[in-house]
């Protein structure tokens, strides 16, 4: 398409792999990672699944019980990513977070989760739809992945800063710690065009010497259609 060509020639289209830490019960990570994959869709860009623990985050806060089993649940399905990547590799970890999204997030189980209500089948749905084996379910109460799931962490906190949340993106692999920036953070998925404007605009500032940070406040309502 004419666009992906024009893509491929602008400043910062040369970014062709990025890491992007996620929690699975963020919102705003599960939006901004729909931006990202609509973007590799559109041109070559590959993207590296990484763990990025809201239970960790939140350690030692004063949460509401909400909060608290939002967080360990969270946890508990990094736990089954971590045996998925182990055994499968990066684009499992990508198809079931998609699976595992799409369920929380735009079919509206998190609502059902925060309420304290049984979130029934939706992990075995979800590795059902993935293509996985709906075993890898048991690794949510296997603590022995703690280990990576908090390194990765903390090597997301040390990119981009201890005061930040999910999801955090790497946009250059060469000089991560130059290039890591907590978001895009935004309140709908970009599509189309407007996907690869937005990834040509982040992809150039980010790797712009000395830069730090670009803020407002959220506008409107999320949407997860």
């Amino acid at each position: 398409m004419a666009r992906n060509a024009a893509a491929s020639t602008a400043v910062g289209a040369d970014v062709t792999a990025i890491e992007l830490f996620f929690d699975p019960t963020c919102p705003y990570a599960w939006l901004t990672s729909r931006w990202a994959t609509e973007v590799a869709h559109r041109i070559d860009l590959s993207i590296e699944w990484r763990f990025l623990s809201l239970a960790y985050l939140n350690e030692g806060s004063d949460l509401s019980d909400a909060r608290r089993r939002s967080d360990a649940f969270g946890l508990g399905l990094l736990r089954i990513m971590a045996a998925v990547r182990q055994e499968h590799g990066n684009d499992a970890v990508g198809e079931l977070y998609s699976a595992v999204g799409t369920r929380l997030h735009t079919q509206g189980a998190s609502a059902r989760l925060w309420a304290g209500e049984d979130t029934g089948s939706l992990v075995a749905d979800s590795l059902a739809a993935a293509g996985l084996a709906v075993s890898f379910a048991g690794a949510s109460e296997d603590p022995s992945r703690d280990a990576s799931i908090r390194s990765e962490t903390r090597v997301a906190l040390a990119r981009a800063g201890d005061d930040i949340g999910t999801p955090v993106i790497t946009f250059d692999l060469d000089r991560p710690d130059a290039s890591s920036f907590f978001g895009p953070v935004v309140n709908r998925v970009p599509r189309g065009d407007e996907a690869v404007e937005l990834w040509e605009a982040l992809s150039t500032v980010a790797r712009l010497p000395g830069f730090s940070e670009l803020k407002r406040s959220q506008r409107g309502e999320l949407d997860f259609t």
